[in-house]
């Protein structure tokens, strides 16, 4: 008999890990890292084949709660890019210990 999965055991987020953020269950990468992928053209299928390690199946149901959270995702990935170019602007040596407490505003 096949064992049937639950989308949900696939992703896991919690309040304190990734901004809580959605992850595939058993790593740090992100919904929004696969979504950020996937809106760049790459398939479920190129994802899986990039990062050998992951579970196709968690891949896909990071992709399909992507797609059913778009508009929150999608705004969340434009807000860390402006932080990302705002950081870039503010520090375009990068970080170092020396200016590390400078970037706290940033964090969320």
């Amino acid at each position: 008999m096949t064992q049937v999965v639950e989308l949900s055991s696939l992703l896991v987020s919690r309040p304190d890990y990734r901004q809580g953020r959605p992850c595939l269950r058993g790593t740090g990468i992100t919904v929004h890292t696969v979504a950020a992928a996937y809106m760049a053209g790459l398939s479920a299928e190129d994802i899986a084949r990039q990062n050998p390690g992951l579970d196709s199946s968690a891949i896909h149901a990071a992709i399909a709660y992507f797609l059913a959270n778009r508009v929150k995702i999608e705004a969340e990935l434009d807000a860390d890019r402006v932080a990302g170019e705002e950081l870039a602007a503010l520090f375009p040596e990068g970080l170092t210990r020396d200016n590390l407490d400078r970037v706290q505003p940033f964090l969320r």
